[in-house]
């Protein structure tokens, strides 16, 4: 939504985390829309900003493989998303499962 501080907002978080990810900032639709042109196109995890953020600085990650979705704080998300697509962690655990 571009009204409320929460484009502002959003954009704080994309600033933070376009550097170091491959991030795709979007305002177009509603959230279940922007989930599903996501998905189709193979974007791992999404963040969501919402009013509830402006408040306590939690964002929603949600994991496209797993439809699992959880709070947590901007701080947080940079350590999240460098495990979530770490080639060593996915190599890691495809060695396990052939284990």
């Amino acid at each position: 939504m571009k009204k409320d501080g929460l484009a502002e907002k959003a954009r704080e978080v994309f600033a933070q985390l376009k550097f170091d990810f491959n991030c795709y900032y979007e305002e177009k639709d509603s959230i279940g829309k922007r989930y599903r042109r996501q998905d189709a196109i193979g974007t791992p995890i999404c963040v969501t900003v919402d009013h509830d953020t402006l408040n306590d600085n939690q964002v929603t990650i949600r994991f496209r493989d797993s439809m699992e979705q959880k709070r947590v704080t901007v701080d947080e998300l940079p350590g999240i998303i460098s495990n979530e697509v770490s080639m060593t962690n996915l190599l890691r655990n495809l060695s396990a499962s052939v284990s």
